[in-house]
């Protein structure tokens, strides 16, 4: 277990802790546990009082599309797309990666599904479900994961007959 997570274990013990505490003993003994076990909750000390902000993470921006983790994932963005217009009116992401658009720019296509309406009917153009890009599909940032993954992809379990013995 990496210490990263050791503390982050803690953490939430801690914080659970001070909800058994709110339960027992009343408001201000609870608050007061919470503000020791976790005080990004509640904010400084003093609430006008300046705070460190944490960095900017970087941006991930070369190009390299990234293996999905599981299935149906949609693909992460693997550029830039700091400055990108994407309004009702407006929608960068289509001028590189709708049908039309991808033999001259290179970019992948979006997939079919996005001409698509809730009942299966093809359309001409973008569905209005499917225009706001960024509601699914994230850009990438050299960060550590916030939880740990557990995900196992089905060719790492075996090659095993469904209901065999081994």
């Amino acid at each position: 277990m990496r210490s990263q997570d050791r503390f982050r274990l803690r953490r939430i013990r801690l914080i659970a802790a001070a909800l058994a505490a709110t339960v027992a003993a009343g408001g201000v003994v609870a608050r007061e546990a919470v503000q020791r076990a976790a005080p990004e909750l509640t904010g400084p000390p003093q609430p006008m009082e300046p705070v460190e902000a944490e960095p900017i993470p970087r941006r991930i921006t070369d190009d390299v599309r990234m293996m999905r983790q599981y299935p149906e994932q949609p693909p992460v963005i693997p550029h830039s797309i700091e400055g990108y217009q994407l309004s009702v009116n407006a929608n960068r992401c289509l001028s590189c990666h709708r049908r039309e658009a991808t033999e001259g720019s290179g970019a992948p296509m979006i997939s079919i599904t996005h001409y698509m309406t809730r009942e299966g009917q093809m359309l001409a153009d973008v569905s209005p479900r499917r225009y706001f890009c960024t509601a699914c599909h994230v850009s990438q940032a050299d960060t550590a994961p916030l939880v740990e993954n557990t995900f196992t992809d089905m060719s790492e379990l075996g090659t095993g007959m469904a209901g065999g013995s081994e």
